[in-house]
């Protein structure tokens, strides 16, 4: 799957009146008469970014853009509501994956895929410094976005005590927690997945109801997030499914 992108003002315009899956707006710095099409995409639940006119240049193919370019998302985003009305449908208590700022396409893509193969409810991912359904996340997920609810939402705390207000208890995955093995996982579930470098945000981890790590043996002390992410949601399929 290609990258679909749009440019010029009008296009972009039009795209977002019509109600299209947009997943960023780009909008040259200093360019003027952008202030209407900047608040229908914000309105749209677009991510707005500032971008060098040779960034727009780029996305535009050299092409004349009028100081603005979109990429289009290849899934459509759903509300976090949407992926709680999934369990409801199930009967089950909610599994839910969340991603804190997880900016790699690459791991973003791996743990949709692998929360779709674990029947996790959906993943919710923030509007800002997390990638989004991008055709490289699309193609690394196997086709599973097209499958998994995905939530982008302004403010993962928020979202967080959302969760916990509907009985959902929420760990989080970080070096220094209580052993996953021995944490009770068997209920409502959201599990947190920090991002790549810097791993749970300071405000998420001190949101989470506890904390779960992973046992490691050899000289490294961390995992990828999204093999950590496989590991942690395939243990919650375990405990939920009645196993020791």
């Amino acid at each position: 799957m290609q990258e679909q992108i749009i440019y010029g003002r009008n296009a972009v315009t039009e795209a977002l009146r019509a109600g299209k899956a947009v997943d960023t707006v780009f909008v040259q710095r200093g360019a003027g008469g952008l202030g209407k099409l900047i608040a229908l995409a914000k309105e749209a639940g677009a991510v707005v970014k500032d971008a060098a006119p040779d960034k727009l240049d780029e996305l535009a193919g050299g092409e004349k853009h009028g100081g603005v370019a979109a990429v289009m998302a290849a899934a459509q985003y759903c509300e976090l509501e949407d992926i709680l009305a999934e369990s409801r449908r199930k009967g089950k208590p909610p599994f839910i994956i969340i991603a804190d700022e997880i900016q790699d396409p690459h791991n973003l893509g791996a743990i949709i895929r692998t929360a779709e193969a674990a029947g996790a409810d959906g993943v919710v991912i923030p509007k800002r410094r997390s990638a989004g359904l991008t055709s490289t996340v699309f193609k690394t997920s196997a086709g599973a976005a097209s499958y998994v609810k995905v939530a982008r939402v302004s403010n993962l705390v928020d979202a967080i005590k959302q969760l916990k207000d509907r009985g959902v208890w929420v760990y989080g995955a970080d070096m220094d927690g209580e052993p996953f093995r021995e944490a009770d996982m068997t209920g409502a579930a959201a599990l947190v997945i920090g991002s790549e470098g810097s791993g749970l945000g300071r405000l998420v981890r001190e949101s989470c109801d506890k904390i779960v790590s992973i046992d490691m043996y050899g000289s490294i002390n961390s995992l990828n997030a999204s093999v950590s992410a496989a590991i942690l949601m395939y243990e919650i399929v375990r405990v939920r499914s009645g196993e020791r």
